[in-house]
């Protein structure tokens, strides 16, 4: 299990927030953790500590009054350790090629792939040939309706009619070299995972995922080590230390690292 580090920008600054609280109206979240350091300074540490495949999100939408402010701080980042994080938030075949080429070394796209509560494979495809299969990354956010699953959009706001199986994820994989799953009811509350969605991945194994929400603890941690079966990556970030939370970053990644589950 590979820890994956995150950088998170909102409003032009390096955040952790409540996942399910984020609004384009206002600009507005629950914030859990607001940095004085910038994205440049995240990323030079987290190459230092040879952790690639990070995740650095733009949590503004284009358009909106910060989100020039927020790409700013998400190209520090990338100049710093170009190839080493992935760039996600807003991205689209028509401006996947400035992230790439500004150091991102992979694209992570949602809301382009799956629209008006639907997939658009056209979009899809559009993004594979933009930028190759193999440096592109989906977010299959997910909330929990009726017991099941599903893909939500436009920053966690709106439930599609993708629902996340074990079939459509085998089908997905077939246009990507990873998923990014983030458990959107339990992110940023660090009071534990998504303990079904957690087993129904771990049944999936065409393609390299990374799960996102509620780790909470370093049993939280073990259990999904275990759960996983040593193959789903993980990252964390309002519970660790390094952003005010109570988990040693130092532990996280011995027991990320340690062989065996």
């Amino acid at each position: 299990m590979e820890f994956r580090p995150c950088i998170d920008i909102h409003n032009g600054r390096v955040k952790q927030i409540v996942g399910g609280s984020l609004r384009d109206e206002g600009s507005q979240a629950q914030e859990n953790f607001v940095s004085d350091k910038d994205g440049g300074w995240y990323a030079d540490l987290y190459r230092s500590l040879s952790l690639p495949g990070g995740h650095v999100i733009l949590l503004n939408p284009a358009g909106s009054p910060y989100y020039e402010a927020t790409k700013a701080e998400a190209m520090k980042a990338f100049r710093e350790w170009p190839g080493g994080l992935m760039a996600g938030g807003g991205i689209r075949a028509d401006n996947a090629e400035e992230f790439l080429d500004a150091g991102a070394s992979h694209v992570i796209v949602t809301s382009y792939v799956f629209r008006d509560g639907k997939v658009d494979l056209e979009n899809l495809e559009r993004m594979v040939r933009a930028v190759g299969r193999e440096r592109l990354v989906l977010d299959l956010s997910c909330r929990r309706r009726d017991g099941k699953y599903y893909v939500v959009t436009d920053r966690w706001q709106k439930f599609t009619d993708m629902e996340v199986t074990g079939q459509s994820l085998s089908f997905f994989a077939g246009y990507c070299s990873e998923f990014l799953i983030h458990a959107a009811d339990v992110e940023g509350k660090a009071a534990g995972v998504e303990r079904p969605l957690v087993e129904m991945l771990a049944r999936t194994e065409d393609v390299p995922m990374t799960y996102a929400g509620g780790v909470g603890s370093y049993s939280d941690l073990e259990w999904l080590k275990k759960a996983g079966k040593d193959r789903i990556n993980v990252t964390i970030g309002s519970a660790l230390d390094l952003f005010g939370g109570n988990l040693e970053f130092e532990q996280i990644l011995r027991i990320c690292r340690r062989q065996g589950v």
